[in-house]
């Protein structure tokens, strides 16, 4: 299975731990004490890495569309230009945050929404560049991304399969250090469009680069869902109180919320452990209990050929040859005197 190591200790994927995401995106509200909040709840609740976004607004937007009324409930001001731009950090905010992540021991990205802040985000050296479904067909960002030769997180909202084949190539031809995140961008998403078996089809599609999911349900049972399918990564928005004024609360977790899909992610993963079947310690006292053994179907005596018919397995004491092992020993010689009913033992036959 596929690996991606993001830092010198930190690998995602394959028999890794899942690698969850605490998507602080612009739930901050534009207060610096506010994303410390939120850094904060993100490591108490155990997640493993924090994310924001940035943006110049003059490279992911035109004139146009930043000049845009912009009224409503969740509307910070009177055009869109004046709502992202009261939500966006500074570059030395973004520093300070970093730094603040780095205090508490949690890892710290941001999504890149155009060059200028793919550049910056690169010289901060996060573990990981994140590109966002809304650049899923931002082809010439994934590519200069991908030319900088750092680990990517890709979300693949509003985009079908040849979409994603396309961003899969674009980064492929560089290297292989990229996810691919499956995702709808729908704020929150009806479950019938969730489409869990996607992070599948990813996997039998790409299976050189690590699949994961980025969830914009309400509550958490599709994202845990999405690990027992597949995924090695999990992106959640997080949020202090879902009612906030902001698109984004509604979709997002609250505290509880946040802490006990980590804890149903962690219990899921010590749950799927490794393709391997094996007898169980835990099941020996089971098996010392119930466990099925040869014994002998009639009396049998010195020199006898032990066959189908002169044995049976049952439950038995003290506890005879192992029943799996009833072809092993079809054939073989009798030493002495095995009375009906008795247990068959390793010592009985020649």
């Amino acid at each position: 299975m596929a690996e991606l190591q993001i830092t010198p200790k930190r690998t995602i994927g394959h028999n890794h731990p899942t690698f969850i995401i605490a998507e602080i995106g612009q739930n901050h509200q534009g207060d610096v004490k506010i994303a410390k909040k939120l850094i904060h709840l993100a490591k108490e609740s155990g997640a493993d890495c924090v994310k924001f976004q940035k943006t110049c607004l003059t490279e992911k937007f035109n004139k146009s569309a930043l000049d845009r009324p912009y009224r409503g409930p969740h509307s910070w001001g009177a055009t869109y230009g004046e709502h992202k731009q009261f939500l966006e950090f500074t570059k030395e905010q973004f520093r300070e945050l970093q730094s603040f992540a780095a205090e508490i021991g949690i890892l710290f990205t941001a999504s890149a929404m155009d060059s200028q802040s793919l550049r910056f985000l690169a010289s901060l050296n996060v573990p990981f560049i994140k590109i966002g479904s809304g650049d899923s067909n931002n082809l010439l960002l994934i590519q200069e991304a991908a030319a900088m030769n750092v680990p990517l997180v890709i979300s693949t909202g509003m985009q079908d399969l040849g979409g994603v084949r396309a961003t899969y190539e674009c980064v492929a031809q560089y290297h292989k250090k990229f996810a691919l995140l499956h995702c709808v961008s729908a704020y929150p998403t009806p479950l019938q469009e969730i489409n869990l078996n996607v992070i599948k089809l990813y996997e039998t599609e790409f299976p050189d680069v690590v699949i994961g999911y980025s969830g914009h349900e309400l509550g958490i049972e599709a994202s845990v869902a999405a690990v027992a399918v597949g995924a090695k990564i999990i992106e959640r928005h997080v949020t202090l109180d879902k009612t906030q004024k902001g698109s984004d609360h509604q979709c997002s977790l609250e505290p509880q919320e946040l802490k006990l899909l980590i804890e149903k992610i962690r219990e899921l993963d010590i749950t799927l452990g490794k393709p391997v079947k094996a007898f169980q310690a835990s099941e020996r006292p089971c098996y010392a209990k119930l466990g099925k053994s040869l014994v002998a179907a009639t009396t049998l005596r010195k020199g006898d050929i032990l066959q189908h018919e002169n044995i049976k397995i049952k439950v038995a004491e003290p506890k005879g040859i192992d029943a799996s092992l009833l072809k092993d020993v079809i054939g073989k010689h009798v030493k002495g005197v095995i009375n009906e009913d008795e247990s068959i033992l390793q010592e009985n036959l020649e």
